[in-house]
Order: C-alpha cells, then structure tokens, then sequence
C-alpha cells in the first residue's frame, strides 16, 4: 500500500468536502444532470479514445497507485553480486534454480543458465522492457483522457445549462436547475481531472520510471555476470544508481 497516494487522495477531497459542508451541506453540489453530463460522458469518450482491451484494463493499472508493484532495488543489487559470485566460482549451471526477486529477473537469469551469450541476453531484455513501457504508456494514456475530457465535458455541460436558463428566463423556477448544470458541471470537470486522475497519472509515470530503471539495472549485472565480472565490479556499477544513502549503506556491509 502506497500510503502517500491514499492520505493524499482521502486529504484532497476531505478538505473540498469540509469547504462543501461549512459552505451548507452537500446537497446543492449534487445534480444528477450535471454527474451524467460529466461522469458519464467522460467515460464513454475515454471507450472512444482507446481500445476495449485498455478500456478495461485501465481500471486495474488505476489501483497501482494505491498497490505499486515496486521491486526493492537493493535486495536486487545483493542478490546479483551474490549471483555473480556463485556464477566465478561454479559455473553458469550453478545458476539453475537459484531464487530472484522478480520474473523478468529469472526470465534473464535462465537465459544465462540455457547458453544465450551477452548479446542475446542484452537484446531480448531490452525487447522486454520496451514492451512493457509500451503497455504503460498505453494505460497511462487511457487515464490522461479523462484528465483532457473531463473539464471538456464540463465546459459542453454548462453551454447546456446557460441555454436552458436563457431559454427559460421567463420561468424563475427553471432558472436553478439550469444554474446548477451550468455551475456543477464545471464543478465536477475540474474535481474529476485535477483531484482524481491528474495525480494518479503522476504517480503512475513515477513508478514506470522506476520499473524501467530497475530493469536495466537487471540487464546490466546479467550482462557483467555473462562477461565474467567480478562481484565487486558489479556491486559498483549497480550501485550506482542507488540513492546516496543507499549507496553508503551497501557499501558498508
């Protein structure tokens, strides 16, 4: 559980809803037009924007947010100089069966205990990794629609409201509900793309970052491992995308 990502989300809509309540109670912020205009709209126009299969799928990529998949980066690091030792020491069939941390981590490692020299190792996972950004970018894109359609929606729901008050200036009863379209649309394109999805994209494209650094990180202790590299050497490159005090306390040990 990513325990930034739900304080900040229950703290963001906390403090609108206590303005809400202090300002008289949430009932005049309800309108059911103005929600099916948004809400619904919104999401019918991301179906149009992508395909079924990310459609769909996007709702699950929306939850890593809150239950990031992160890969420790420093149990990584020790468990390849490990690797790399055993690998000097016995040979690459010593390799077979060892635990790791992560699937494309043992993916790489069985290519090195099945014969596959640096470079086809090299090639294959990077293969890998560019797919998997691809997949990324693709969900990613599916929840930036709804940060780009949003307030759109919004804007198309208050011209609706703004004719029917102009259409019905006559009536003073019809005034309200076509003010009310008119103001909570816009109301609710905002909310809808600044508080839920626009820091969730944000967090999202963080942990892609994150991915993809780790796996080229796997790649380039395979490698080494493949060239026969000392564990030390290995230890040095690898740590070197470590945060400092990371850094000093693997150097440590």
């Amino acid at each position: 559980m990513d325990i930034a990502s739900l304080l900040g989300l229950i703290g963001g809509i906390g403090m609108i809803i206590g303005a809400m309540i202090s300002g008289g109670g949430l009932g005049p912020f309800i309108d059911v037009p103005s929600i099916l205009i948004v809400f619904g709209g919104t999401a019918f126009l991301v179906l149009y924007s992508v395909p079924m299969g990310v459609f769909i799928g996007h709702f699950g990529v929306m939850a890593k947010a809150f239950l990031p998949p992160i890969k420790k980066m420093d149990e990584m690091v020790e468990r390849m100089v490990e690797l790399s030792g055993i690998a000097r020491k016995d040979g690459m069939m010593a390799l077979e069966g060892q635990e790791v941390p992560d699937k494309f981590f043992q993916k790489g490692l069985q290519m090195l205990v099945d014969g596959a020299d640096e470079a086809k190792l090299v090639a294959q996972l990077n293969k890998e990794i560019a797919s998997m950004k691809k997949r990324h970018e693709a969900n990613q894109g599916a929840v930036k629609a709804w940060v780009d359609l949003a307030p759109a929606m919004g804007m198309i729901g208050t011209l609706i409201g703004l004719v029917l008050m102009l259409g019905n200036m006559a009536d003073p009863k019809a005034i309200g509900p076509a003010m009310a379209v008119a103001l909570l649309t816009t109301l609710y394109g905002a909310f809808i793309a600044n508080v839920l999805f626009t820091p969730m994209l944000t967090k999202l494209e963080g942990y892609t970052e994150y991915e993809v650094v780790y796996r080229e990180m796997v790649v380039t202790g395979l490698r080494n491992i493949a060239r026969g590299e000392s564990p030390r050497n290995i230890q040095d490159q690898l740590v070197s995308n470590l945060p400092p005090k990371m850094q000093e306390k693997m150097e440590l040990a």
